[in-house]
């Protein structure tokens, strides 16, 4: 490797032009060095970025790393883009991925049962956005599709791991405030 350049230009670098996310292994390999080294300089980039005035931000899921917008830029970003679809979900698709997310893989008559109401078109916008996927079919009369989250909803709501979601617990609390 040539030693003008330095591991964070070439991090910065891979990340930039990469659509998906990095595995930490694979930038330790092209940088030469190890995965520590990799998960400091990322980290000394990030302060980078949340220092200035950037755009950008790192975003880590639980397949690596990924170069993106601050949210806070998300509307002024989106009108690059002539979509159809809303940058922002409605209230009846947050709560169907909410039942996704805690009851995953979930058939659609599940996630019916659980908030009241049809969710087909709920269902629709959510993979057309990504957010979900079908995950096979449940073995009983009439094989209802499974769906589950995608490393877009990850992304999405900032998480790493489907770990990062407060415990249902905690949820349930702050309803009964309310």
């Amino acid at each position: 490797m040539d030693d003008k350049i330095n591991i964070t230009a070439i991090i910065e670098g891979a990340l930039f032009l990469s659509s998906e996310p990095l595995p930490v292994v694979k930038i330790a390999k092209l940088c030469n060095c190890t995965v520590e080294e990799i998960k400091k300089q990322v980290a000394l980039l990030q302060k980078k970025y949340d220092k200035e005035d950037s755009a950008l931000t790192i975003l880590e899921t639980q397949d690596g790393y990924l170069l993106g917008t601050k949210p806070m830029l998300a509307n002024y970003l989106a009108k690059l883009y002539e979509e159809k679809l809303s940058p922002f979900l409605s209230q009846a698709a947050l709560e169907t991925l909410a039942v996704i997310a805690y009851k995953q893989p979930v058939t659609r008559p599940e996630i019916e049962k659980i908030r009241g109401v049809n969710s087909e078109a709920v269902l629709e916008n959510l993979l057309k956005r990504k957010l979900i996927k079908t995950a096979g079919r449940r073995d009983v009369p009439g094989r209802p599709l499974l769906y589950a989250t995608t490393d877009n909803f990850l992304r999405y709501f900032g998480l790493k791991s489907l770990d990062g979601l407060p415990p249902l617990e905690e949820i349930e609390k702050d309803n009964k405030k309310t």
